[in-house]
């Protein structure tokens, strides 16, 4: 039983992160490539200490080479003066110097075959960061188009600004007008007050005219020539 619960945990916990790796994917690129910087940055500075280090050995196994062959010099003359003593004390000076030299430009080759190593591990790592920084703008314009893109999905499909605008629309279009509601209104009135019927006989010519009409004003302009 705490088997299967801890599978269900783990599953549901693997889902959890998932959905955050997709909510945050564009932020978590961001900060891995911020990370990788700094890893660059401190693979720079390991780089040119080695390269300084590498110099400084160089111009001490230089130094030596002038110190031995300016006491190789004298030792000779030692040597053709028939003072053997300093020779041979000339002679084991450079011998220790020659062993120095000897270290020193091991250590040159070392650094240097370390220095080619970490300096195209840094290439690497930058050319790879250029890559994460181009994969950034584009993971940050495909989200932002997966946004614009869910948004006109929401007015489109479902309840939405623009439902609700139709909607209004709608109401204010079907609405009846209020002018044609209160004619048809008065002619309920005259309907009903009997007011229909005495203008139909009044505009019919029986009894005294109710209103003034078209034809009235035509007979008055006809009479007045």
């Amino acid at each position: 039983m705490f088997a299967t619960l801890k599978v269900l945990f783990d599953g549901e916990r693997a889902r959890i992160e998932d959905r955050l790796k997709d909510t945050y994917a564009v932020e978590l690129i961001d900060q891995r490539i911020r990370e990788a910087e700094a890893n660059l940055s401190a693979a720079k500075m390991t780089l040119a200490s080695l390269i300084q280090r590498r110099r400084s050995e160089e111009r001490l196994a230089d130094t030596l080479d002038k110190r031995i062959a300016t006491l190789e010099g004298r030792a000779k003359e030692a040597l053709e003066a028939k003072r053997d003593s300093l020779a041979a004390e000339a002679a084991q000076s450079i011998a220790d110097m020659e062993n120095e030299r000897r270290i020193r430009r091991d250590t040159i080759d070392r650094l240097d075959t370390r220095i080619a190593q970490l300096q195209a591990s840094v290439d690497t790592a930058h050319r790879r960061i250029i890559d994460l920084k181009q994969g950034a703008i584009t993971a940050r314009t495909v989200r932002r188009e997966q946004t614009i893109q869910k948004r006109l999905n929401r007015t489109i499909v479902g309840t939405s600004a623009a439902d609700e605008a139709e909607a209004l629309i709608k109401r204010v279009v079907d609405q009846d007008d209020p002018f044609e509601q209160s004619e048809i209104l008065r002619g309920i009135d005259r309907q009903l007050s009997g007011q229909a019927a005495d203008d139909k006989l009044a505009d019919a010519g029986f009894g005294d005219p109710n209103r003034v009409t078209a034809d009235a004003v035509l007979n008055r302009l006809k009479a007045e020539k």
